[in-house]
């Protein structure tokens, strides 16, 4: 995450809360009207305060969107990590959470489109933040490799590069470019990703590291 300079004079806690006013603020306007058209000075005025004093919590602007961004994509990740804690056999959670990662996109892209563009923004500008939910991501689809291996459903010898691989052939349907130019296919909008989610998990009954 953007490092923040703490103000002199002010404690950690006060920090903390002007820094969550200001993204609450922040994220208001981006969804309502998009991040593009959303100022500094903007978030200012419906705080009462000035635009510098916004550069007291924050560094810069970008680091204002990477938090939102943060926001955004986390609610995905921690829905997916409920998925990846249910009592269930890993294909069964990989299957849920799979269609999870592709029905958030689709949601953000038809429901809340201002969100949307603004993790196209950052996965196409590669934000460290985005590698960082992926890498979490991954980690998630290896622990669930690594239990369906452990309890004989699945036939894995390297989870780690099984999990890699897995989220590489589910990325047209992951992608927030890709899904977004999917849907906007009204012949490719018609496929839901079931087909590719079975190929994933038929690969994974035999998958063997080379």
């Amino acid at each position: 995450m953007p490092r923040i300079m703490i103000p002199q004079g002010r404690s950690g806690t006060e920090v903390d809360t002007w820094r969550e006013r200001i993204l609450n603020v922040a994220e208001e306007h981006f969804r309502r009207i998009g991040y593009e058209k959303t100022s500094v000075a903007d978030i200012a005025s419906c705080l009462g305060m000035s635009s510098a004093n916004i550069y007291r919590f924050f560094p810069s602007r970008a680091a204002i969107n990477q938090c939102i961004c943060d926001r955004f994509v986390g609610q995905t990740i921690q829905l997916a990590a409920a998925v990846a804690r249910r009592d269930a056999p890993a294909h069964d959670k990989l299957r849920r959470l799979f269609n999870l990662l592709f029905e958030e996109r689709r949601r953000q892209l038809i429901e809340e489109k201002y969100v949307h563009d603004l993790v196209v923004a950052a996965t196409i500008e590669n934000w460290a933040i985005m590698s960082i939910h992926g890498s979490r991501l991954v980690t998630m689809v290896q622990k669930i490799i690594e239990e369906g291996t452990e309890a004989g459903d699945l036939s894995v010898n390297d989870a780690v590069e099984a999990a890699r691989s897995a989220m590489n052939a589910f990325l047209s349907f992951y992608h927030p470019v890709l899904v977004e130019a999917r849907l906007r296919d009204a012949e490719a909008a018609k496929q839901g990703p079931d087909q590719q989610i079975s190929f994933i998990l038929s690969a994974l009954d035999g998958y063997r590291a080379s």
